[in-house]
């Protein structure tokens, strides 16, 4: 009995020092720049960005925004563009213009925790995000239909929303090469060196979240692979709130079986990123029937760049909003 009492104090004594021991030192670990992503937007002329705009969060909050003004004298509909992790609106830039001259209103918000909306790499809880697209929903109104459209953790938070309760707020979705989870099959490690991910920290994290400690929501877990010089530009790490929220459900097989509007999956056949060979088996086994397209030749920021893709996206959304 003593032998057994003992090895219950141990534990505990153990547990609590294990987790203080993944939350001090089981962050997130710098990584040498990822030249696939980095370099691709040098080439980019910005010198037709738009000014940002602002619209008031929930929480009283400025955020950002670019509005891309439909080109021609027929409206479409609108686009809203959700940027890939540790971006912002300005890496919409020319899918955004690809969309205004091709007759729809595009907007690209710039993400709290990103560009010009808030504290990088920070939110206060999760769930914020979702609070602050219904927020720029209601205040701006895009004009309907209105596709909602997200790039890669921005694809994954896109699918977070058209699984969510809310989902009814847009009328189409487009996915573009999104993320799902770590463990989905089209995950490649660490997004292709793209990411560290800081799990010690994120385990210990979650199980006290799971117990109403969220004090250390603050702290890194996640971390990018840019250049000295991106890092000013970008936001170069997540907080463990900021991770969670910025990205689909957890449980991503059931935020895809959640979702009940129209949706469109595209990617690129050479994704560094993931494994997109395996997007449409992911979808098919929730269910959905959503058209996959992978194109030839297509790397992962490229789907954001090049003219292929962008008219590509264009032709999607063009069949989505053709269904409401």
């Amino acid at each position: 009995m003593k032998y057994f009492a003992a090895l219950r104090i141990l534990a505990v004594i153990a547990i609590p020092v294990a987790a203080f021991v993944a939350i001090v030192f089981g962050g997130p670990k710098s990584l040498p720049p990822m030249a696939s992503v980095n370099d691709p937007f040098e080439a980019v002329d910005f010198s037709d960005l738009p000014p940002l705009r602002h619209y008031a969060a929930e929480d009283g909050a400025t955020l950002a925004y670019r509005y891309y003004d439909p080109v021609g004298a027929t409206l479409r509909g609108s686009v809203v563009l959700i940027h890939g992790s540790s971006a912002s609106s300005s890496s919409m830039h020319v899918l955004a213009k690809g969309f205004a001259n091709a007759g729809y209103a595009a907007y690209a918000l710039d993400i709290r925790g990103h560009g010009a909306s808030g504290i990088k790499g920070k939110i206060k809880y999760i769930g914020q995000l979702e609070d602050d697209l219904d927020s720029f929903v209601r205040t701006v109104s895009p004009p309907k239909p209105v596709t909602l459209a997200g790039f890669s953790t921005g694809g994954g938070f896109v699918l977070r929303f058209a699984g969510s309760t809310r989902q009814n707020e847009f009328q189409s979705y487009l996915l573009l090469s999104p993320y799902l989870n770590e463990k989905a099959p089209n995950f490649r490690p660490s997004s292709g060196g793209w990411v560290d991910i800081g799990i010690p920290r994120i385990i210990a994290l979650s199980i006290l979240n799971q117990f109403g400690v969220r004090i250390f929501n603050d702290l890194p877990v996640i971390r990018f692979a840019l250049s000295d010089e991106a890092k000013s530009l970008l936001t170069p790490e997540y907080s463990f709130a900021l991770a969670t929220n910025f990205g689909p459900q957890r449980d991503y097989e059931a935020n895809i079986k959640a979702v009940h509007q129209p949706c469109v999956v595209l990617a690129g056949k050479d994704d560094e990123a993931f494994d997109t060979e395996k997007l449409e088996s992911i979808f098919r086994k929730q269910g959905k029937d959503w058209p996959v397209t992978l194109l030839p030749g297509i790397g992962h920021i490229a789907l954001t760049l090049d003219p292929d893709a962008i008219n590509a996206a264009i032709d999607a959304v063009k069949t989505l909003q053709s269904e409401k």
